[in-house]
Order: structure tokens, then C-alpha cells, then sequence
């Protein structure tokens, strides 16, 4: 539990890389979140070269931190054979959010990059993956060990549990 309470956003990295063990276990805890009807329409790319992350970090005006990470995870979704295709972005968002627990718990840092809902922004990260037909990018994770450690904040709020 303490990594859920210790998650941050982490945008800036030390310039190290990343154990491919501690990548396995991000991808395996990702790939571990529920799904409507067990559909599962995740899918991984995991970047390392330096040219596509900066091309990456162009994608969006928020996606800078992806040029300076050790690697980037792009979470993409399938598009066909999908049970309730509907549910997609709840699949994926607790796939995500999995990833980033497991980041924490793995001593690294990461960010939730918002690629899905924009258009714009899904068609400028599957152009320069190549995603194919059937296949949309979610998200962009950067992740490296983080440049410094912040203060975990409580924000719990008493005020907004409502009792029936």
C-alpha cells in the first residue's frame, strides 16, 4: 500500500537506465489491471531510443519530460474484437494507473502522459510508432529513477466521504 500513498509525478530523471527486470514488472502490473469482460486491450510499446523519445516528447505540448526519461512506455488499446469497446478508457486507465503504482514500488518515477482523448495527439504518437490499423495509442509513461524525492502529501479529505 505505501506505494499508492507515495506516488508522484515525476518529470525530471537522473540520466541512468532502467533494469529490465524493473520494466518487466511494470508492463507485468499493467497487463494485471481489471478489464471489462476480461477484455484486456492493452497493449505495450516500450521506448528506448533517444531519437523516437524526443520525437515523443513533441507529440503534445505536455510531453517534454519523454525526451529526458530513461525509457517511455507507450500503452496503446486495440480497436477490434473488443467485448465492450465502450469500457476501453476505464481498462486502460486502471492499466495505467497499475503502472505508475509499480513504478513507485520499483524506486522509480513517472508520469501519466494524457495522449487519449486527443486526436491529434493519438495520430502524432501512432505516426511515429507506426501503430498499424487496429491499434490506438492511450498514454505516455516516462519513467527513470527521479532526478530528486518530494515530500508526500496526504491528500486525504475527510470532507469529501459523504456517509448514507
Amino acid at each position: 500500500m505505501n506505494a499508492i500513498f507515495e506516488r508522484q509525478s515525476v518529470r525530471r530523471f537522473e540520466s541512468r537506465e532502467v533494469e529490465t527486470e524493473k520494466t518487466d514488472a511494470i508492463l507485468r502490473a499493467g497487463m494485471s489491471a481489471p478489464s471489462g469482460g476480461n477484455q484486456r486491450p492493452w497493449e505495450f510499446y516500450v521506448i528506448n531510443d533517444k531519437d523516437t523519445m524526443e520525437r515523443l516528447a513533441g507529440s503534445s505540448p505536455y510531453a517534454v519530460s519523454a525526451a529526458d526519461a530513461a525509457l517511455v512506455i507507450v500503452p496503446c488499446f486495440r480497436t477490434e474484437g473488443l467485448i465492450y469497446p465502450e469500457l476501453v478508457y476505464m481498462d486502460m486507465s486502471a492499466c495505467v494507473e497499475n503502472m505508475l503504482i509499480e513504478i513507485t514500488a520499483q524506486g522509480l518515477g513517472g508520469v501519466w502522459l494524457s495522449i487519449a482523448p486527443y486526436e491529434d495527439r493519438m495520430q502524432n504518437v501512432d505516426e511515429i510508432l507506426g501503430i498499424g490499423d487496429g491499434l490506438r495509442s492511450f498514454a505516455l509513461i516516462p519513467v527513470g529513477y527521479p532526478e530528486m524525492k518530494r515530500t508526500v502529501t496526504d491528500r486525504y479529505d475527510k470532507n469529501r466521504v459523504h456517509e448514507i
